[in-house]
């Protein structure tokens, strides 16, 4: 009982948190809006123009942007509600492992993000407008284009996790720098699978785009675990049989 009251007080602190934060985004909603169209803007440059063409369409697309930002910007407030229904049931040995998993989680988020945003979507959308047939002018909906921004830039900030959950599968020992060596190549299909479905193009620049940093995590989970998982488990191993 004592732990369903503790749930219930924080998933409502958590509600309260969302809408509060909801709310102060849906005030700098068109802040927020415009910031995510400069980088097609400044693709588009003078050849296009983002339209909307329903009456409401600017309303769901201002509301689609409080919800996700909301979301994103008060994690970390929502996240210590979450980690502090956790953190009782834990050891202290085990608050220390986790900490660090967090912190260097939502960096790798935020530098997912500024990926997409300051690297993948210029040159994206360049390519994109570029392609085809010229002296043609290019009319975007606003609703759509928000919409896929954003899906994108969450997916980018989750895909910039993959070390931080190779590092986690080393220290449970499900992985080791050996099998991820010899996974490599299979991981280099399904990256190119995945960064397929993530492009909104068939170009193989913009795929390539997405593939690249994609490896580079990967080699950089590798080098992880060899670095700081190996060498703990081995004085963890030696300490054991002293």
């Amino acid at each position: 009982m004592e732990h369903l009251e503790e749930l219930r007080l924080r998933l409502i602190r958590t509600l309260i948190i969302l809408v509060v934060s909801f709310g102060i985004c849906y005030t700098y909603s068109s802040t927020i809006s415009e910031f995510l169209l400069v980088p097609l803007r400044e693709a588009l440059g003078t050849e296009g123009k983002v339209i909307f063409t329903g009456l409401f369409d600017k309303v769901m697309a201002e509301l689609q942007m409080a919800l996700w930002s909301s979301i994103f910007l008060a994690s970390p407030l929502w996240f210590r509600e979450v980690w502090l229904f956790i953190k009782p049931g834990l050891y202290e040995n085990e608050i220390k492992a986790i900490r660090p998993f967090i912190v260097v989680g939502f960096i790798l988020f935020l530098c997912g993000v500024a990926f997409g945003y300051y690297i993948l979507f210029p040159f994206t959308f360049k390519t994109l407008l570029s392609y085809g047939v010229g002296n043609v002018e290019a009319m975007l909906s606003l609703q759509d284009y928000l919409l896929l921004a954003s899906k994108i830039l969450v997916f980018l900030g989750l895909m910039f996790q993959l070390p931080n959950v190779i590092l986690i599968l080393g220290f449970m020992g499900l992985v080791t720098k050996y099998s991820l060596r010899s996974w490599r190549r299979y991981m280099a299909v399904i990256f190119a699978v995945a960064s397929a479905i993530i492009t909104p193009t068939t170009d193989i620049l913009s795929m390539m785009s997405v593939w690249i940093p994609m490896m580079v995590l990967y080699e950089i989970g590798i080098l992880a675990v060899a670095w700081i998982v190996h060498p703990y488990l081995r004085r963890k191993h030696m300490g054991d049989e002293a």
